[in-house]
């Protein structure tokens, strides 16, 4: 169970994201860092809008929507890949819910093949799907959610260490990655002065099976859980509740940023 992040002032107690609603694209399964961020936003008694890539994924998504606190605003449709279904979630959500305060961007692929091969193989095909699908969405999501957006928004998105150092097979991922942080800053300055604040949280790794398409990443598990200062690897529930708080108020000075939630991996050289 997600339990509650509570703030006190003068004896009152505050649920974290009370009266805010929350886009998350997009949930595939209830192993997906997606799902971890939904129940800890839930917890906080946030009013959720749960995105799904296609028909394959629909099913599962309801069912884990079932599971929550409150029942989602919406759940919706969302392959990235295509512009119109960014359009056709705006309209949904402006119907829907009108506005909203806060957007997850938990979105990634790259072809099994470019996460095979060595970086220098990479496909130019390849190359571009890894751009489009893992960085660019955030561009094309949040130019088309900013106009739905209220007062103090926020917006999150999941990178990864190998942004910035290499992890053998990561390859183009790492490449899109670095990307999807950049986009992070420029985001956050060409929305700073409507308010609304942008943010990755790079987590450790964790045993999705997005993550499992990496070759090598139990190993990958096994390094990090020896190296990390906390001796072991990082939680869904702990990166749910970080963007809970990026999310939150609590937050309102934070932009630009990228949030390790790595128990402290990145910290070490050796």
């Amino acid at each position: 169970m997600v339990h509650n992040i509570l703030t006190q002032t003068n004896g009152e107690v505050y649920v974290l994201l009370q009266g805010k609603r929350i886009a998350i694209f997009n949930i595939a399964n209830k192993r997906s860092i997606a799902w971890a961020i939904a129940k800890s936003m839930d917890a906080q008694g946030a009013e959720l809008i749960l995105g799904y890539q296609n028909e394959r994924t629909k099913t599962a998504v309801e069912e884990l929507a079932q599971e929550l606190n409150h029942k989602p605003v919406a759940v919706l449709p969302c392959d990235v890949s295509d512009p119109e279904q960014i359009d056709r979630v705006q309209a949904s959500i402006r119907e829907k819910a009108g506005t909203i305060h806060g957007l997850v961007h938990s979105l990634a692929f790259a072809p099994r093949e470019a996460l095979q091969n060595a970086y220098l193989l990479t496909e130019r095909e390849h190359f571009l799907t890894a751009l489009e699908i893992s960085a660019y969405s955030l561009v094309a999501l949040s130019r088309a959610l900013s106009p739905l957006f209220g007062d103090k928004a926020s917006i999150i998105t999941l990178t990864y260490y190998g942004s910035e150092k290499v992890m053998p097979s990561y390859n183009v991922m790492g490449v899109a990655k670095a990307a999807l942080e950049a986009s992070v800053r420029y985001l956050a300055h060409d929305l700073g002065p409507a308010g609304v604040r942008v943010n990755a949280i790079s987590a450790g790794p964790i045993n999705t099976v997005a993550a499992r398409g990496v070759s090598g990443f139990l190993d990958i598990l096994y390094v990090h859980a020896q190296r990390a200062p906390l001796k072991r690897t990082v939680e869904g529930r702990e990166v749910g509740d970080t963007a809970a708080f990026l999310a939150s108020d609590l937050a309102g000075g934070i932009t630009g940023e990228v949030i390790y939630v790595d128990t402290g991996y990145n910290i070490m050289g050796f």
